[in-house]
C-alpha cells in the first residue's frame, strides 16, 4: 500500500523537524477512534499488522531527500540526513480487535512515532474497503468526477490543494485524484499535502503544523500558555517560514485571546478546522482589524470537510477581504460511490523524558463532538480555561 516513506502529509515532517531540534527525549502515545465505531471485518487486526510490519522496508531514497531539501528548503540539513536513516519500527504500533472493534495505540519517542498517523490512517481506510469488498466506480468515472470539481474551483477563482492522504479510497485511487487535479485544476491548484505525491506529480507539497503540536505544548506548559509558547516555538524553529497557525485546539475564543499583535504580524495566517466557515473568517476579520493589521495581507486555510459547494459560499465571503485558501480531503480523495470512513489517530498523553511522568493531552474543538482525550483532563481544561 505505501511506495515511499515520503507518502505522508508534510506537517508530519515539519512537525518531526521541530521535534527532533528542541525536544529529542519526549515520548508520546497516541490513540485509534472510530467515530462511527465500525465493526471491522474479522482477523483485520491481523491483516493490518502485515501492512505494518511492511513499513518496515520504506527508506529516503537520494531522489527524495534531494526534493525535500529543493522544495522544502526550511527543513533543517542535519534533519534531512536524520530522515534519511529513519526507518518506521512496527514495534512502537499495538493493534487489537475486539468484537469487531477496532484499537490501536502508538507509543515511543515523539521524534519518531510522530509519523505513523497519517500512514496508518490510509492503511486502515484502503484495508477496510479491500476486505469488505468495497468496488469503487471504474477510473474514468473518477477522473471525470474530479476533473469537474477542479474546473469549477478554477472558474471561482478558489486557491486549493489535495489534503487527502488519511481517508483516501486507495492509493491508486488518489494517485488518479491528484493527476487530475493537475491537469484540470488551472491556477487554481496549488498542490497536495502528500510529499510523495508531489514529487512524482511536479509540485508543491503544502502544510504546516497539526493539533498535537499545541497539545504538547498545554500538557508541559499548561492550558493558559499553549498557544502562545505552540506558536513561539514553531516561530523559534522556522523564523517565519510555514507560517500557518492553527486555531482550534482549544476553541477560536481561546485562540484570539492568545493571537497576540506580535504573533497575528510574525505569521502568515490561520488555519480554520472546525465550527462555522464564515463566521471564523469574520471574527478573524475583526480580531486583525482590532490588531491594526490589514486583513488582506493574511490568510485563512480553510480545511474543515469541504467539499465544491461550501468553498463557493466561503469564497463568496472572503472576496476582496482576506486571502482565502481551501485544503481538501475525503471529497477528492475517497468520492469513489462507497461511504468514507471517519477515523482519526490522536496524541493521548506525552512526557518530556524517559523520568518524567505521563501527562494527559487533549483537544477542545469548535465542535464538541471532536473534543478528544480522557474526559476527567477534559473538564479540568475547560475548567481552566473557563469554557
Amino acid at each position: 500500500m505505501f511506495k515511499s516513506i515520503l507518502d505522508n502529509d508534510l506537517y508530519k515532517f515539519t512537525m518531526q523537524n521541530a521535534v527532533c531540534k528542541l525536544y529529542p527525549r519526549a515520548l508520546s502515545l497516541y490513540n485509534f477512534t472510530d467515530r462511527n465505531r465500525l465493526h471491522y471485518p474479522v482477523n483485520f487486526e491481523r491483516e493490518l499488522r502485515e501492512r505494518v510490519e511492511a513499513m518496515a522496508a520504506l527508506a529516503m531514497t537520494s531522489d527524495e531527500q534531494k526534493f525535500m531539501a529543493d522544495r522544502c528548503y526550511y527543513l533543517d540539513p542535519a534533519y534531512l540526513d536524520f530522515l534519511k536513516g529513519y526507518r518506521y519500527d512496527p514495534k512502537e504500533v499495538q493493534i487489537e480487535q475486539d468484537n469487531g472493534c477496532l484499537d490501536i495505540k502508538i507509543q515511543g519517542p515523539w521524534y519518531r512515532t510522530i509519523l505513523w498517523e497519517v500512514p496508518l490512517l490510509a492503511i486502515v481506510s484502503e484495508l477496510f474497503f479491500e476486505l469488505t469488498g468495497a468496488e469503487p466506480e471504474n477510473e474514468d468515472v473518477i477522473y471525470s468526477k474530479t476533473k469537474n470539481k477542479a474546473q469549477k474551483l478554477d472558474r471561482m477563482r478558489a486557491p486549493f490543494s489535495d489534503f487527502g492522504t488519511r481517508r483516501r479510497y486507495s492509493y491508486n485511487n488518489h494517485c488518479l485524484v491528484v493527476k487530475s487535479l493537475k491537469e484540470n485544476g488551472g491556477k487554481s491548484f496549488k498542490g497536495t499535502s502528500n510529499v510523495h505525491l508531489a514529487l512524482i506529480n511536479d509540485l508543491t507539497p503544502i502544510g504546516t503544523m497539526a493539533h498535537e503540536w499545541i497539545m504538547f505544548h498545554a500538557a508541559i506548559y499548561g492550558y493558559l500558555s499553549a498557544n502562545r509558547m505552540a506558536f513561539e516555538k514553531w516561530v523559534e524553529v522556522y523564523r517565519g517560514e510555514v507560517g500557518i497557525a492553527l486555531s482550534d485546539t482549544y476553541t477560536t475564543d481561546i485562540f484570539l485571546k492568545d493571537y497576540s499583535v506580535q504573533l497575528a504580524k510574525l505569521f502568515d495566517g490561520v488555519r480554520q478546522d472546525s465550527g462555522g466557515p464564515i463566521e471564523f473568517a469574520q471574527r478573524m476579520l475583526d480580531h486583525y482589524r482590532r490588531l491594526r493589521i490589514d486583513p488582506s495581507s493574511k490568510t485563512i486555510v480553510f480545511s474543515d470537510s469541504l467539499n465544491v459547494e461550501t468553498v463557493r459560499k466561503i469564497r463568496e465571503f472572503c472576496e476582496g477581504k482576506i486571502r482565502d485558501v481551501y485544503g481538501i480531503g475525503t471529497c477528492l480523495t475517497n468520492d469513489v460511490g462507497v461511504k468514507a470512513l471517519n477515523i482519526v489517530i490522536k496524541h493521548l498523553k506525552c512526557k518530556l523524558d524517559n523520568q518524567a511522568p505521563w501527562l494527559n493531552t487533549v483537544k477542545l474543538s469548535n465542535d464538541t463532538v471532536k473534543h478528544m482525550g480522557d474526559p476527567e483532563e477534559v473538564t479540568i481544561c475547560q475548567n481552566t480555561l473557563k469554557l
